[in-house]
């Protein structure tokens, strides 16, 4: 299964990032292929439709949804911002959405996340399902945050316990049966 991996963080060492390249990592060691693709690669302006009636879908949105189309399923590790979904995550969402068809619409995606706090990010999760489901993707029900992050991976980005390891692995597993079927 060729599965692409990105964070809804944009910052250059974000926990979130680090959680999808090792997903991604595992990934591989299960047998799939797939890539990292850094949102911070496809700037996007705030979606506003004035802008958009000037000058259309930015080119940016046009590459990435290749991009998202070309994937059997996606995995997104991100980051709780004030509960919430980020800005910029949303933002990717809602420029997506204006081009037809809907590159989102229809794949698989599990979502992840990561905070350096106890609660692992999980409220970010909920929120961050809505405007997917929105847009027809099938997100996975079981999601999963990473709590402590910030002392979980080691110098390389591996995460440094194995029970963390195992139960990362055995979800990508589960997600990819089920987005196979």
């Amino acid at each position: 299964m060729n599965i692409l991996f990105t964070s809804g963080s944009l910052r250059s060492d974000s926990l979130n990032k680090k959680h999808a390249k090792e997903a991604l990592r595992l990934a591989i060691g299960l047998g799939h292929t797939g890539e990292f693709l850094d949102l911070r690669d496809y700037a996007m302006p705030v979606y506003d439709g004035d802008d958009e009636a000037k000058s259309g879908v930015p080119e940016s949105a046009k590459k990435l949804a290749e991009k998202i189309s070309a994937a059997d399923a996606l995995v997104i590790s991100t980051p709780e911002y004030n509960g919430s979904i980020p800005g910029g995550l949303k933002n990717v969402i809602d420029w997506l959405s204006r081009l037809k068809p809907v590159a989102l619409a229809d794949k698989h995606l599990l979502l992840l996340a990561a905070s350096p706090g106890a609660m692992g990010g999980v409220r970010t999760l909920w929120h961050t399902r809505v405007p997917f489901e929105a847009v027809g993707t099938h997100v996975y029900p079981t999601m999963s945050g990473l709590g402590l992050a910030g002392d979980a991976f080691d110098e390389q980005g591996h995460l440094k316990d194995e029970k963390r390891v195992k139960a990362l692995k055995d979800l990508i597993e589960k997600f990819a049966a089920h987005a196979k079927k």
